[in-house]
């Protein structure tokens, strides 16, 4: 999810074709082409500008409605209800992880199979893609990337993946599960999956959010050379 703004002039997009297996788009004010994977402009009068990330949640609509109870909901167009449980059935199929790279993929990295999902971080210019399967295998990950404190928390219920700088204050904190969801975690104090510390001396203080991309290891890794791949550890 990207701010459609740059310079506090709002943009608009239209699709621009596919580079590298990878979305392009096109921005009606100067025909400036932007890469999804990497958010820059690879051509036109802005080229090598990036446009800034939202924080964002990839998780089921009841886990988003347990915490946003009030929320409010996109009404799709006429006929596109009809289809929902037609799409539905085709993203839970979803992609063999051993299929290979789209036509035109700029690059392949065989360190995984081409199709595996991950969650890829830049941070402070070092690139991490985290696994799914890795993530559901460790649920939460106490880690370090580009100098920073990372913790990443993966609700298996839900698939929901969070993600967080992993100190408060210059504190770092170390954190594990607090019960079987992973909804909650512990270290001197008590967190929830969402950063939030709901019990001990650090109370309602939220620990800063890191933005995680969603995508296929092929596509991650064409726009990220020589990204670091995590490696499970088994939770504690």
């Amino acid at each position: 999810m990207f701010r459609a703004a740059l310079d506090d002039k709002r943009l608009a997009f239209d699709t621009g074709g596919v580079r590298g297996g990878n979305e392009l788009f096109r921005d009606r004010a100067t025909g400036s082409s932007w890469q999804q994977s990497t958010t820059e402009a690879i051509a036109g009068p802005l080229k090598g500008r990036h446009l800034a990330l939202y924080p964002f949640l990839l998780t089921t609509w009841g886990e988003w409605r347990r915490e946003h109870p009030a929320t409010m909901v996109l009404q799709p167009l006429p006929g596109y209800a009809d289809r929902v449980a037609q799409m539905n059935q085709v993203i839970d199929r979803g992609v063999l992880a051993s299929a290979p790279a789209p036509k035109g993929a700029l690059s392949e990295d065989a360190r995984l199979p081409a199709h595996t999902p991950v969650l890829g971080l830049d941070l402070n210019g070092a690139a991490v893609a985290y696994p799914m399967p890795a993530l559901q295998a460790a649920r939460v990950v106490n880690g370090t990337q580009g100098g920073e404190a990372v913790l990443i928390v993966h609700q298996g219920g839900t698939d929901t993946t969070t993600a967080f700088e992993g100190a408060w204050r210059g504190q770092k904190l170390d954190f594990r599960p607090a019960n079987a969801a992973n909804t909650q975690l512990e270290d001197l104090q008590t967190h929830n999956a969402y950063g939030v510390c709901i019990a001990g001396r650090l109370k309602g203080a939220q620990l800063p959010a890191l933005i995680l991309e969603p995508e296929f290891w092929f596509a991650w890794s064409e726009f990220h050379p020589g990204t670091g791949i995590y490696t499970a550890k088994p939770a504690r």
